[in-house]
């Protein structure tokens, strides 16, 4: 394949501008966080600047002004995934506070003996473990959807595991150890016909392909802005409203009353019912502002990168004897930019140790996704994952610092 080592969107990281051990940065840890581009940067800085109050409790300028900013990244955040209301976006510190939001206000709250919920063994923790405890205090089952040889969701398994008991499916949108879509749609479909909901992690969707919760039939989905070029600290929970509208608190005190009794409260409205205390009005910031930078650059040509990325590089590692791939030979066409691998007799964290000395940065470990390694019969692996600046270049360097791992630890291949 032709190289390429250009990226028209690599200046506006100033991060990506430095360097790491002595060397230019390849930055392959897009799964874990995202780099900032300047636009986001400047935001930030110019709310802490010029606009930092507390919102919706001021009659001044500032607090309004801090008001209309928070307020306008809610209606921007709407639309991003194709919410049908405003009220139905929550603010949360992350994808994670927002899974355990749904799974204590909803799950506790609709779940009983006997019932079951059933999630897939691809899942972030945060899909698992909420579920887990869930299921426990309510004395319910909990199954799962195993994966085909692809690394795909079993087809057999969304038929057979989602039953007239069925309450609650969770499912991540992509996983973000193989990178794989699952069609969301097709699971919604199978849950609505028995009455269940469906829960969505797009932690890893959001910030690469196009979403639509209405056209998916979410009935909660959930991400973080860290992973979407936003800063940390801010995260979405979407509801459908009638759903949300009917369920109890999370958290209480702050902006979720309406009226304080000496023995009762009376609660707020959506979505402020769901956002306690004083919010992120920065991360807000930020976020408005990563949604405006996504939304120039356009979720065609994201993907176009980072096919083209996966393109050039996955020929490249299969030409080395001793790496092992996980998760990358889907033919559907439904792979993102993240390629988990081992590399022969070297544990992952060695390789991700030795990868740092030549500038190159990648995850190591099991990812948040234990119940996913043992499937695989893996400990731990190492995972690159692409995001719309990364280049020809980066691939190279990660693929030449690769060859030079077994040989540090002394192997002759």
């Amino acid at each position: 394949m032709e190289h390429k080592s250009f990226n028209e969107y690599l200046q506006d990281f100033p991060i990506l501008q430095t360097k790491m051990n002595g060397r230019p940065i390849v930055y392959l840890d897009n799964g874990a966080t995202t780099q900032k581009p300047a636009a986001v940067i400047k935001a930030v800085a110019d709310y802490c600047t010029y606009y930092n109050a507390n919102p919706h409790r001021g009659a001044y300028e500032l607090s309004v002004k801090a008001t209309d900013i928070y307020e306008t990244a809610r209606v921007r955040t709407q639309k991003f995934i194709g919410a049908a209301r405003s009220e139905e976006i929550a603010f949360t510190k992350n994808a994670t506070e927002a899974l355990n939001l749904v799974a204590y206000s909803y799950g506790r709250a609709n779940i009983r003996e006997g019932d079951e919920i059933v999630i897939t063994v691809s899942e972030h923790h945060s899909n698992i473990v909420p579920w887990q405890f869930v299921a426990k205090a309510r004395r319910a089952t909990l199954k799962y959807i195993y994966l085909e040889e692809d690394g795909n969701l079993s087809a057999a398994d969304i038929a057979s595991q989602i039953t007239e008991r069925t309450k609650i499916v969770a499912v991540t949108h992509v996983s973000n150890v193989l990178g794989l879509v699952n069609d969301v749609r097709v699971i919604a479909d199978c849950a609505h016909e028995v009455g269940a909901v469906v829960v969505v992690d797009g932690s890893q969707s959001v910030p690469h392909i196009k979403v639509d919760v209405q056209a998916m039939d979410a009935d909660f989905f959930a991400f973080s802005g860290h992973k979407m070029l936003s800063p940390m600290g801010i995260g979405v929970l979407y509801g459908k409203y009638d759903i949300l509208d009917a369920m109890p608190p999370f958290l209480f005190g702050g902006d979720m009353i309406e009226y304080v009794g000496e023995q009762y409260t009376t609660y707020a409205e959506l979505p402020a019912k769901f956002e306690a205390g004083t919010q992120n009005v920065s991360g807000a910031s930020g976020l408005i502002a990563a949604i405006d930078y996504l939304e120039k650059v356009g979720f065609d040509r994201i993907e176009m990168i980072e096919r083209d990325l996966l393109s050039y590089a996955l020929p490249k590692l299969r030409e080395l004897p001793f790496v092992e791939l996980y998760g990358c030979d889907s033919t559907r066409g439904n792979k993102t930019g993240i390629i988990t691998f081992n590399v022969k007799d070297i544990h992952p964290h060695d390789v991700s140790t030795i990868l740092d000395t030549h500038g190159v940065a990648i995850r190591a470990g099991h990812h948040c996704a234990q119940p996913l390694m043992r499937y695989l019969g893996q400990n731990a692996t190492c995972r690159a994952s692409f995001y719309l600046y990364n280049t020809h270049d980066d691939v190279d360097q990660f693929v030449d610092a690769l060859k030079k791992v077994r040989g540090v630890l002394g192997y002759a291949d």
